[in-house]
């Protein structure tokens, strides 16, 4: 629909009108020389008026137009749900040399740690509709593999395409969280949380776990560090099955005292389940944030009636100097 943004303007439209009706007439000099005026014929009265009609008329229409581009005619489209700002959410994700331990299980099959934690958190990044969503890998150091989007699709894609052992086998957990504070130093504004996944303990990188701590909590950043692995797996060995604990390297003080000084939580996921429920539960501590604001799209309408006024301009001014040029050209034929 069409909508006006400045409908007063209209107001201005009968303004010719009124100067012409309520201004006194101008009247011609007083001159000293009179000269004789020759009679008008017919033909030159009706020539006359048919000409101050015509202009008469161009001129109204000219001003119509001028008043309806001054009144900001736009059109309003249908409406579209709009994305509430304030929510950002980085996903720093470790691809150290021990996320390939084959300890957990999708659908009955034994996969490693990396390939579970692709197939969960797809569909916490699938249901955080209107977040901006961010993805950080880290090993030997930390680099961002997607910068913060509305875009979930391509945060998807980038995370199932991220490969074991692509920037080093060790784990620097303080270089993710630093990096991951970083994108958010110039938004004030907004919920700045970090889900920091990893299975290890501080290996890598420039900057300490306790450094990145500080840093986070001088700009208001939340972190919920999740610790993955299983606890206990049968091996097979040369002496037959034994029990080994595959965790036994995961940094679980480090990781809890980073999530707790912050305002966030520590969680453990043995599991494939465990880790569906604590993106459940981080749903709950973070809830999606309802697209309740409705917008209509506005395309600005105002240059037609501005153009069609100069062409009309134009043609105003050229149109006499025309009937002047083909007139004589038009009277030798006939």
């Amino acid at each position: 629909m069409i909508e006006f943004a400045w409908w007063w303007a209209a107001l201005l439209w009968p303004l010719p009108w009124l100067v012409w009706r309520l201004l006194p007439a101008a009247h011609p000099p007083l001159v000293a020389l009179r000269l004789p005026v020759l009679p008008v014929t017919a033909t030159t009265r009706i020539e006359r008026h048919s000409r101050l009609g015509w202009r008469k008329w161009m001129a109204g229409l000219i001003w119509t137009l001028l008043v309806l581009a001054l009144m900001q005619p736009q059109w309003l489209g249908e409406p579209v749900s709009a994305r509430n700002e304030g929510r950002e959410m980085i996903l720093a994700i470790d691809l150290s040399g021990s996320m390939e331990i084959a300890d957990m299980e999708i659908a009955g099959e034994q996969v490693d740690r990396l390939t579970m934690v692709k197939h969960v958190m797809g569909d916490f990044i699938a249901r955080r509709v209107g977040d901006r969503l961010g993805l950080i890998l880290f090993a030997d150091t930390a680099y961002v593999q997607a910068p913060m989007s509305y875009d979930r699709d391509s945060i998807k894609q980038l995370l199932d395409e991220a490969e074991l052992r692509l920037i080093g086998e060790r784990t620097a957990i303080g270089d993710a969280i630093a990096l991951s504070v970083k994108r958010f130093i110039a938004r004030e504004q907004s919920n700045k949380i970090i889900i920091l996944l990893t299975d290890g303990q501080n290996t890598a990188g420039n900057v300490s776990p306790e450094q990145a701590l500080q840093l986070a909590q001088y700009h208001g950043v939340k972190i919920y560090a999740i610790g993955v692995g299983a606890e206990e797996v049968i091996v097979e060995g040369y002496f037959g099955q034994r029990r080994v604990n595959p965790s036994r390297d995961l940094d679980e003080d480090m990781l809890r005292n980073l999530a707790n000084s912050t305002g966030g939580e520590y969680f453990r996921a043995r599991s494939t389940s465990e880790l569906e429920q604590i993106y459940q539960r981080l749903d709950e501590f973070e809830p999606i944030q309802a697209e309740s604001q409705q917008r209509r799209p506005q395309t600005a309408l105002f240059f037609w009636p501005l153009g069609l006024a100069w062409a009309m301009m134009l043609l105003a001014g050229l149109l006499p100097w025309l009937l002047r040029r083909f007139r004589p050209a038009a009277g030798g034929r006939s």
